[in-house]
């Protein structure tokens, strides 16, 4: 890893998560250098209620705007690559990488090289209503051969709401995790064979274990992707 080495995180949406990327990067650096060895890392991390009131109004424009200039701020300061701690607001992604030079880390990019690794080509998305419902997210992961079904909009509502008023507020509750199961467990009878956690906040609540098909949990995913740069770029 050299000296100067830096990734600039964007977070904050919301800081549990980000919280868990923070703790997962360092703790795979070290693991992988061994020492003392951690990562460097700048985080700036936002007033989720601001970027919330954004996503509800649909305010994404400036969302966007918001965005750019916070990756802006970083690469001035010297980062060398940046991720953005959401998989929402990867809706404005291009508004961010087209305004820098440095190497901007896909979050849906990430994960379509997972599914694809694992030979899956039926998965699941789960997510905030505005990942499930428009297009940025699936999209991608259609450029990359993969079908992607969303739960009945009943459904949806169900995982949204779990996200923004528990998961998001560090609230884990049995209950959810039995009604995301079961919501899993309807997709697996119409033939998928994965569940994207398409939202940095649901690894706190599944893992591999709560299901039969596999899980491609998109925090670890990015996590992984951000690691390998920081450990093997020369």
């Amino acid at each position: 890893m050299k000296k100067n080495e830096k990734i600039g995180l964007i977070g904050g949406m919301s800081w549990e998560s980000s919280d868990l990327y923070y703790q997962k990067i360092n703790k795979l650096v070290n693991e992988k250098m061994g020492g003392l060895n951690s990562a460097h890392l700048i985080l700036y991390s936002v007033n989720f209620q601001e970027i919330e009131h954004m996503q509800s109004q649909g305010h994404w424009n400036d969302a966007a705007a918001y965005l750019k200039e916070i990756a802006q701020k970083l690469e001035f300061i010297g980062v060398d690559a940046i991720a953005l701690c959401t998989n929402t607001m990867h809706l404005v992604a291009p508004e961010i990488s087209n305004h820098i030079s440095i190497p901007f880390f896909h979050i849906a990019d990430a994960v379509a090289d997972e599914i694809n690794l694992a030979n899956k080509t039926k998965v699941l998305l789960l997510g905030t209503k505005f990942t499930m419902q428009k297009d940025f997210y699936k999209n991608l992961l259609h450029l990359k051969g993969i079908e992607v079904v969303v739960p009945n909009m009943n459904q949806q509502e169900i995982v949204h709401s779990i996200i923004y008023n528990e998961l998001c507020l560090g609230k884990i509750l049995e209950k959810s995790k039995q009604d995301y199961i079961s919501i899993i467990n309807d997709a697996i009878a119409d033939g998928v064979q994965g569940v994207v956690l398409g939202c940095t906040e649901i690894g706190m609540l599944l893992s591999n274990e709560d299901v039969s098909i596999q899980i491609f949990d998109s925090t670890e995913i990015h996590v992984n992707k951000l690691v390998d740069f920081i450990v093997n770029d020369e």
